[in-house]
């Protein structure tokens, strides 16, 4: 009979609080170059972060290191939870967010990746606030990576029991050696693409300091700007744009790809099938919203066109689309372009996209491409079933035979999904929201993307909401981020039970 192992939980959730900690420090260079004042709060919860993590450290530095599936779900829960308390006091400390509710709602907002943010004036906070909460963003999309690559298919949940063969899988009941291996190399390759995209923004036009806090958002899917207007502000600089929109596209490939990908491999990358089906996804809605904005002369669009004597207005709108599919797509939720804006059926496409997600693997959020393209699947074999009830017709992804407890792993997950959407709909219209800013609220928030439709639109932000539907909103950004099961399978009764 197995006991949770809670001394080694808290020993865990002590080194995230320590790590949490030293990454506020490395923000304190910047408020000293800037002479802000805000540094001290910085400084301040950086030690306090430190301290606590050092006590919960050392109080179980004895612990059983053991480690089974339910403390796994429960250090990935608790462990998301601990970076959200200690990472909202800078913004509380420092004064620039001095309301409890609002800080730890831009926190799990940041280490969720999601984007929504309660700021009605960015640019007015201290840079070095605002250079944590974009690193708030790096740290958790380097977090998902190692979650989504290493740990969830261990705990036997997540897209990613599809690459069994190339990430580490279960051993027994325990947590595989390989996890290090595999972390450290997609750090790795995590922290090389942000170098890369931060020194091709210098060059296309930006500042270092915005450069870099962009280059953190794009790579951690997360969207969080230093500037009012998000993206817009660079309208002007198509370059900048095409950046962005280059290593959104990679922040939402698998990252496993990515590796193969940089070890000369690209015959796996373009045979995998969810990278297909990416790309399929981003060039056909691409396409569709461009036809549909160029011919409708959207009224919006064409405010934003970039020199048209010398980019042209075609160019203008295929980037701006281009720009919000993989935006959506990768549910990163950068802005170059008020996408509400747009004809009706435009606005309809966008939407669906809020339900695609980026692969997984990826620091994208929302269901993820590869249990789409198993649910396709499995549905059309349905069809054959019925012609041939006796028939063994297993669903097949990458040529190689999807275990049924996978199968049925995404359809729960995608029922569940959209069960949990349509009573956070239900939920936020009870709280006063009108019908499309209720759908975009839950759509945006469970899906990680951070920009929705109605009063909460691209041009909008989350500050209005009530206390009550803010720490709602937080709590579907956490679960949407941890795939769902690994938070809400703590509210089971079983879970607790000794087995």
């Amino acid at each position: 009979m197995k006991h949770i192992n809670y001394r080694i939980i808290i020993n865990i959730l002590g080194v995230t609080a320590i790590m949490n900690g030293l990454f506020m420090l490395l923000t304190c260079p910047i408020g000293l170059y800037y002479n802000e004042t805000a540094v001290n709060g910085i400084l301040f919860s950086s030690l306090i972060s430190i301290t606590l993590g050092l006590s919960f450290y050392l109080s179980t530095r004895h612990a059983p290191k053991h480690l089974y599936k339910k403390e796994g779900y429960m250090i990935v829960t608790f462990g998301w939870l601990m970076l959200t308390l200690t990472g909202s006091l800078p913004y509380l400390l420092s004064g620039a967010i001095p309301n409890y509710v609002d800080a730890i709602f831009e926190a799990i907002s940041g280490y969720s990746t999601t984007g929504a943010s309660i700021l009605t004036d960015i640019e007015s906070l201290p840079k070095s606030i605002l250079f944590w909460r974009s690193s708030t963003h790096w740290i958790g999309g380097m977090g998902i990576i190692v979650l989504t690559v290493a740990i969830l298919p261990l705990l036997g949940i997540g897209g990613m029991q599809l690459f069994m063969a190339e990430a580490p899988g279960p051993s027994a009941d325990k947590m595989h050696p390989r996890i290090t291996e595999t972390a450290k190399r997609l750090w790795l390759i995590y922290f090389s693409f942000t170098i890369l995209e931060t020194v091709l923004l210098k060059f296309a036009g930006m500042g270092w300091y915005d450069a870099i806090n962009h280059a953190m958002s794009t790579m951690s899917t997360g969207g969080f700007s230093t500037k009012n207007a998000s993206m817009v502000y660079w309208n002007g600089m198509p370059m900048v744009q095409y950046i962005v929109i280059i290593f959104m596209f990679i922040a939402g490939t698998n990252f496993v790809l990515s590796y193969f990908a940089l070890n000369a491999r690209l015959k796996k990358v373009f045979q995998n099938e969810e990278f297909k089906y990416y790309m399929l996804i981003v060039w056909l809605f691409t396409i569709l919203l461009f036809i549909t904005v160029y011919f409708n002369q959207d009224p919006n669009l064409k405010s934003t066109v970039d020199h048209p004597m010398i980019w042209g207005r075609e160019e203008s709108v295929f980037r701006h689309v281009m720009f919000q599919v993989l935006t959506v797509v990768t549910t990163t939720g950068f802005i170059s372009a008020d996408y509400t804006m747009w004809h009706g059926f435009a606005t309809i496409l966008m939407f669906s996209l809020f339900f695609v997600g980026g692969s997984a693997g990826s620091t994208a959020g929302g269901v993820k491409v590869v249990r789409h393209v198993v649910m396709i699947k499995n549905a059309l074999l349905e069809f054959k079933k019925i012609l041939h009830p006796n028939a063994i017709i297993p669903v097949r992804y990458d040529k190689v035979r999807v275990p049924g407890k996978i199968v049925y792993n995404i359809l729960s997950f995608f029922v569940l999904y959209m069960g949990i959407f349509i009573t956070s709909s239900i939920f936020f219209s009870f709280m006063g929201l009108d019908f499309m800013t209720a759908l975009g609220a839950a759509a945006s928030t469970l899906g990680n993307i951070g920009p929705a439709f109605g009063k909460l639109g691209p041009v909008d932000n989350y500050a209005w909401l009530p206390d009550i539907a803010k720490i709602f909103a937080s709590f579907l950004m956490l679960i949407g981020r941890l795939e769902l099961f690994t938070v809400l399978v703590l509210f089971t009764p079983f879970f607790w039970r000794k087995n």
